[in-house]
């Protein structure tokens, strides 16, 4: 299969729009997103949505605080597909090949912001000067910068790949084709353990064994899984509303009449 001209500007245009959506809503940057609409501009949205998900699960956890750069996870997910689609070579080829993409992207971050961080000096200088005329398109070059900071190598990434990619999974030997394939089965397990850090997963490690009997020993697909945790959780959390208004009704009886009602 080869990338079409259509494909390329589309999969470039989303990569632009994408990044600088993720410093409103943050949406479309999402990996599952990500992969989504790259598989369907590929033509292979199972693929898209398999590597999507997966980037996903390693993402939940990380987030960009106090400007701190993590992997982009987005990109990742972008290329990974296309590039999975374009090899044949299945979902956790992509997902092998999106981690590294994903951390020589995260340099590219760095640079893109450092730049930012010139252009927010100048609209500082601007703002002191009283001169309002510079700040609109000080900003608004800032936000091209962003932009053109994923769009640039997403469309180099592309115009290479079209013809590099099917060279490179030819040359490649098994060994390593085999282990982006492994990597990218047990990358999943890396993000989900990233995500139980952050979890209380001591008060509910029942309904953690529970999850895990459900999926791998009956064989209930995820979809039912969700389904009955979130029944679990919506009487979780009924059963503590209720206990929550018995008490404060106690409390407020106590506080009005004492422990007989008659004082």
């Amino acid at each position: 299969m080869e990338l079409t001209i259509y494909q390329i500007i589309l999969l470039t245009i989303y990569s632009f729009i994408a990044i600088n959506d993720s410093l409103i809503t943050n949406t479309l940057t999402q990996p599952v997103v990500s992969g989504f609409v790259a598989g369907l501009i590929m033509g292979d949205m199972k693929v898209g949505l398999t590597v999507g998900a997966t980037l996903q699960l390693m993402r939940l956890g990380i987030a960009a605080f106090g400007g701190a750069s993590i992997p982009d996870y987005f990109s990742g997910a972008l290329l990974g597909t296309v590039f999975a689609v374009l090899s044949g070579q299945g979902a956790k080829f992509g997902v092998g090949l999106a981690v590294p993409v994903s951390l020589l992207m995260l340099q590219l971050d760095v640079v893109a912001r450092f730049c930012n961080v010139f252009l927010l000096h100048r609209i500082d200088k601007a703002i002191d000067n009283l001169e309002d005329q510079k700040i609109s398109p000080l900003v608004l070059s800032g936000s091209m910068l962003w932009g053109v900071s994923r769009a640039i190598p997403v469309l180099i990434m592309l115009l290479a790949g079209s013809a590099t990619i099917q060279s490179i999974t030819t040359s490649m030997p098994d060994w390593l084709m085999g282990g982006l394939k492994t990597a990218g089965g047990v990358l999943p397990v890396v993000g989900i353990g990233v995500l139980l850090r952050y979890l209380p997963v001591k008060k509910f490690v029942p309904f953690l064994i529970l999850g895990f009997v459900l999926s791998s020993y009956l064989k209930l697909p995820i979809l039912g899984v969700f389904l009955l945790g979130l029944v679990i959780a919506m009487l979780f959390y009924k059963m503590n509303s209720t206990k929550k208004e018995e008490t404060t009704t106690k409390e407020h009886v106590l506080l009005e009449g004492g422990y007989d009602g008659d004082e």
